[in-house]
């Protein structure tokens, strides 16, 4: 799989497409279908306290270069200084159970770990248990904290890891 840096200059267009591909995710998240807005929004979302510009925004190839077919953020600094946080890992439905989530995982970990981070973090929609269940097979486990999407009143639980 070939792992890129994204930028809002280049990449605005490919993201966006790839968000239309898997509105499934956002309708689930969001409630909604991803519009221009949200693809922008790639670029600078970032967990509390966290500079968007310090924030890794990777594209995800898993044929090795041509058509995007995920992306990926991660961010250090939350929710402590030393930890990483895993704030998105979406894949397009035709990249999905083919192991690319799992090898996306370990190429985020692994830039994780490269930037000193001792645990990484991430949350998982209560109304994902697919998604729970991916990250629990990674090696994720529950951290007792939890919280209520304040836009859309989903109920998020926090995960986390040893690196």
């Amino acid at each position: 799989m070939l792992i890129r840096s994204l930028t809002p200059q280049l990449d605005r267009p490919a993201v966006a497409a790839l968000y239309g591909e898997a509105a499934d995710y956002w309708l689930l998240a969001d409630r909604r279908p991803p519009d221009a807005a949200k693809a922008a929004a790639f670029f600078t979302d970032a967990p509390p306290g966290v500079d968007p510009a310090t924030s890794q925004h990777l594209g995800l190839y898993p044929m090795g270069g041509g058509r995007l077919g995920g992306v990926a953020v991660l961010s250090f600094g939350f929710p402590a200084a030393g930890d990483a946080y895993f704030d998105l890992l979406l894949l397009a439905p035709a990249f999905r159970g083919q192991g690319h989530g799992a090898a996306a995982r370990q190429a985020v970990e692994d830039r994780a770990r490269q930037g000193g981070a001792r645990s990484l973090y991430l949350a998982v929609l209560a109304a994902n248990p697919r998604g729970r269940s991916f990250w629990e097979r990674e090696g994720f486990r529950a951290t007792g904290a939890s919280g209520i999407d304040r836009d859309t009143g989903h109920l998020l639980y926090r995960l986390g890891k040893a690196l």
